[in-house]
């Protein structure tokens, strides 16, 4: 379908080499639903094609019918334990380096068959206009219409080098944390910046500590706090690593905050394709395996 190929693919000339045909012949099947529909879909600029609000209510419908369809043609044609096809996936980019690429790497190995692309990013990503088979998504959840699968946790660290400890001395208790250099990360889903979350005599505490420093990638945190640039609360899996080197220190553990899920996120559709389901299963199983 023209449409749907020009939505996934955000270009008529992409479109047209998905399905093999030219990019005049999918620019007429999109005017011509365009007419029979009496909306705009698309909006055209020499540089961009992206969607309308009708074209995205469209889309949303059409992914879902297109997936029921695809979905019975794979369960004919093949057996759960030969998933073939590209797996589309969305992941934080921190997470899914650390967490999601070593799943994938082992599904590769197991069906010759598979194909993946991982999408890697901190925003917010619609899962159906990106045209996605799954995202993995950490914390709360807001997309209705879609199915959600628990394979994680996520605890948040607070972290100093040796050497800025050296030279400022131990931090004590969360209400010395505001006297610190703290560096804070600021949340590329709606530019603010997050505050540090933490238990303390079984209360939660959220300090919005004054910073000179705040950065959008959990990574780029870790580096400015190896160099001695401050403090930070980042993601235990981007700090464990240099816990074990002693490159860095955790503070206040006993004031961790609780742990935020770990979701995969899928269509809400009843007929999952084989590619998904062995996704999911490996996620499932090796949260299994880490707890």
């Amino acid at each position: 379908m023209s449409f749907a190929a020009v939505a996934r693919n955000s270009s008529f000339a992409a479109a047209a080499r998905e399905l093999g045909l030219a990019p005049s012949s999918v620019a007429k099947s999109v005017a011509r639903l365009e007419s029979d529909l009496g909306v705009r879909l698309f909006h055209r600029t020499t540089r961009a094609v992206r969607l309308t609000a009708e074209g995205d209510a469209l889309f949303a419908r059409c992914a879902r019918l297109l997936e029921e369809i695809e979905a019975l043609e794979l369960s004919a044609a093949q057996s759960p334990e030969a998933p073939s096809g590209t797996l589309r996936v969305g992941a934080p980019i921190g997470y899914g380096t650390r967490k999601i690429v070593p799943v994938l790497n082992r599904l590769l190995e197991a069906y010759p068959l598979l194909d993946v692309d991982l999408r890697l990013t901190d925003e917010r990503v619609n899962l159906v206009t990106e045209g996605l088979d799954a995202v993995v998504r950490i914390g709360a959840l807001d997309d209705s219409g879609l199915v959600a699968r628990r394979i994680d946790e996520q605890h948040l660290v607070l972290c100093a080098s040796p050497a800025y400890l050296k030279a400022n001395g131990a931090l004590r208790s969360v209400a010395e944390v505001e006297h610190r250099a703290v560096i804070l990360f600021r949340m590329p889903t709606n530019g603010r910046e997050r505050p540090l979350e933490f238990v303390v005599d079984g209360q939660s505490v959220q300090l919005r500590p004054r910073s000179r420093f705040s950065l959008s990638h959990g990574d780029a945190m870790v580096e400015a706090v190896l160099d001695g640039a401050g403090i930070a609360q980042v993601p235990e899996h981007m700090a464990e690593r240099h816990f074990r080197e002693g490159t860095l220190v955790e503070l206040l553990p006993e004031c961790r905050p609780a742990p935020l899920r770990v979701n995969v996120i899928t269509p809400g559709s009843r007929m999952m394709p084989p590619r998904v389901r062995v996704f999911i299963d490996a996620l499932v199983s090796r949260g299994q395996t880490s707890g």
